[in-house]
């Protein structure tokens, strides 16, 4: 609070405290805390429903400032392979929520995604937008139902088994009579989450002819390589670089001088220890 940053937010069912923690901090700051909270909420949903990477949400921090400087940090599990993967949004950077917002997302492994937050998926999002909002519900259940019965390749990012027309009936009429604007409103919309946006997507690419991007948007998260050589060998000039960035902040920084001493030890450890 001194410093007039604050965290709100954390790992598992804390961090659905995330929008009350921020609206707490809403008289130290100079915006309006709804923004902060809007903008928390979608990172989230941008990255559980817009991305669809195979990997699970389970933290998520945000970081903000007294006047309204914002920043998000959080992970995903991949339930099978067990890797994690960690999502970076720069709130100065994002002009967008939903084409090309993060600052990074680093990950160990990489794949196929349903990459509605590419730029190449623009069109997509333009039909499944449309779709939503100006198709009648009882059409697209159809459609729905008819892909059902299609043999989609073994490969694909949807099977048909997945497919399930009538329990997503509700939430079409709810986007119908709501009709979103654009697609960042679409996904703002309760009840629009993975499944919903997987069933318009195929619509879009099967019946429009408007696929959305699978590329994978993770970048290896090893700035400074690996001991295994993997993805390259450690490369030990940018790590001594980055311990004395780190040593530089920490000197300067206004903590207990023996806080400080402690975190610059630890820093040492980790430069001998390679």
């Amino acid at each position: 609070t001194d410093l007039g940053l604050f965290v709100a937010g954390g790992k598992g069912e804390t961090s659905r405290q995330t929008p009350a923690q921020i609206e707490e901090r809403g008289d130290l700051i100079s915006t309006d805390p709804s923004e902060l909270v809007y903008a928390s909420k979608m990172v989230a949903k941008v990255d559980s429903a817009a991305l669809q990477d195979g990997y699970q949400l389970y933290h998520h921090v945000f970081i903000f400032t007294r006047k309204g400087s914002w920043a998000v940090v959080q992970q995903g599990m991949n339930e099978t392979t067990r890797y994690a993967r960690r999502y970076h949004w720069l709130g100065e950077t994002v002009s967008d929520f939903v084409c090309e917002p993060h600052a990074a997302i680093c990950s160990e492994m990489r794949g196929e995604a349903l990459n509605l937050v590419a730029v190449e998926s623009t069109p997509a999002r333009g039909v499944i937008t449309n779709i939503a909002s100006e198709e009648k519900p009882e059409k697209t259940i159809a459609e729905l139902k008819r892909i059902k019965s299609l043999d989609l390749p073994p490969r694909h990012y949807m099977k048909t088994e997945d497919i399930h027309p009538d329990r997503l009936a509700k939430i079409l009429v709810s986007t119908y009579e709501r009709s979103p604007g654009d697609f960042e409103e679409l996904l703002s919309l309760p009840g629009v989450g993975p499944k919903t946006i997987r069933a318009l997507s195929l619509l879009s690419e099967l019946v429009y002819g408007a696929p959305p991007s699978f590329s994978d948007p993770a970048r290896f998260g090893f700035a400074h390589g690996g001991k295994d050589g993997i993805p390259y060998p450690v490369d030990r000039r940018t790590y001594d670089q980055s311990i004395e960035l780190l040593r530089k902040a920490l000197s300067r920084s206004k903590i207990g001088l023996s806080e400080k001493r402690q975190a610059i030890g630890r820093l040492d450890d980790w430069h001998f220890r390679q």
